[in-house]
């Protein structure tokens, strides 16, 4: 089973945590990115993700691969949606476990910060205005800026 996985609909943080489990595991850290009604001073609506999925599952996968080696975690995984989400639903989702804390959250936060890097999603935002804006992973404007 794949550990990074983009998916159309809602996604269950419960159960995604279940693929954490590891009797060896001391520590679990979890992190979930919500959709928020605000981003650089405009009023946010909804968001549409696109993501090149074959790079985005295979760019997914190495990190995850790398974290695991890099902080020697017991499990990892994460999930990103994909289509339109409105404010509060749950955009990722990013789970480790390892034997100590200092290694899961350390490792959680590097993948996030991998994702919004590496991975080929990219998110328009409608704004309550009725203007919209393609914004890269990394959530700078598509455009080059408004």
């Amino acid at each position: 089973m794949s550990r990074f996985r983009l998916v159309p609909d809602s996604i269950d943080g419960v159960a995604e945590k279940r693929r954490l489990e590891a009797a060896g595991a001391g520590a679990c850290v979890i992190f979930e990115g919500w959709v928020r009604n605000h981003n650089q001073g405009r009023a946010v609506q909804r968001l549409d993700y696109q993501a090149y999925a074959p790079l985005a599952s295979s760019e997914g996968e190495a990190i995850l691969d790398a974290a695991v080696d890099r902080f020697k975690l017991r499990a990892a995984a994460a999930v990103h949606r994909s289509g339109s989400l409105v404010v509060g639903d749950m955009a990722v989702w990013v789970g480790v476990s390892a034997d100590h804390r200092d290694a899961a959250f350390a490792a959680c936060r590097w993948i996030i910060d991998e994702i919004k890097l590496r991975v080929p999603i990219w998110k328009n935002e409608h704004y309550i205005d009725g203007e919209s804006g393609w914004l890269h992973p990394d959530n700078t404007p598509a455009d080059g800026g408004r």
